[in-house]
């Protein structure tokens, strides 16, 4: 119990944190749609690979252990041996080394605790997010974000996206030489327009498909026994239903003869 309750602590305490820090959206603007299964345990194992190697380091997820793994299909032995980098038995927390006091200094913010990321940004949130590095030497990381902007986070997925940039393009009033203020209040901005300065390792639809897998693991890390949860709740309704049926028939039965 007094291992249980500071992670809990922690989470409640990333839950608080990260939902004060989610930007405001653009009116009108959308999220892409994905396609999430937590169902799918080799996605999920693809998601659990992605996260231990590229978000451990920094991030923890002092909610879960190690050994809830084997709930996506993993062995003890495939997770000592392939996931347990930030402790020594897979009965622990996936906590890390880094302090909130050294996120700070290094990112000018803590990195929050991932336990709960998912339930508080969406599933599209999330993978929109880790799509949407670019380039920019203005901001103190080198990094920008589309869906976040001047996060303090860098791009950690950049060898298997690749490094874009932005090209920014004129209005069309500028482009046709109209005078300076000219087309302001109608919402005429300069386009942002992507190019590749650096190919990644994976093509632009298999690093889709790394960051689908990884925002699937996220979402089954917030609530690991989610199926169980929903399957639970289905033979409950049936219970209910079937209980339900035999009370009005029990109650037709007592009052048949009442006039």
């Amino acid at each position: 119990m007094k291992k249980i309750l500071p992670a809990l602590f922690a989470a409640a305490a990333a839950l608080f944190l990260t939902a004060a820090a989610v930007p405001a959206f653009a009116e009108g603007e959308t999220l892409p749609s994905v396609n999430i299964d937590v169902g799918d345990k080799a996605s999920l194992q693809a998601g659990a690979r992605t996260f231990v190697n590229y978000c451990l380091s920094c991030h923890a997820a002092s909610a879960v252990r190690y050994n809830s793994l084997r709930d996506i299909g993993l062995t003890d032995e495939q997770i000592k041996d392939n996931l347990l980098f930030t402790a020594g038995k897979v009965g622990e927390m996936m906590n890390v080394g880094m302090t909130r006091q050294d996120g700070k200094e290094f990112f000018n913010a803590p990195p929050p605790d991932l336990s709960v990321e998912a339930r508080v940004r969406g599933a599209e949130w999330l993978y929109a997010y880790l799509r949407g590095f670019y380039k920019d030497p203005s901001t103190p990381t080198g990094w920008n974000n589309t869906v976040f902007p001047h996060v303090a986070m860098p791009n950690v997925l950049w060898q298997l996206q690749g490094v874009r940039a932005v090209k920014e393009e004129k209005p069309a009033d500028a482009k046709e030489g109209k005078s300076e203020g000219e087309g302001e209040g109608r919402g005429e901005h300069a386009a942002l327009k992507f190019e590749t300065v650096t190919p990644g390792k994976l093509t632009p639809a298999q690093y889709d498909e790394t960051v689908r897998d990884l925002v699937t693991f996220m979402v089954w890390m917030g609530e690991p026994h989610q199926l169980e949860r929903k399957q639970i709740g289905f033979w409950v309704l049936v219970v209910f239903a079937i209980l339900i049926g035999l009370t009005f028939a029990l109650k037709s039965s007592f009052w048949k003869d009442v006039h």
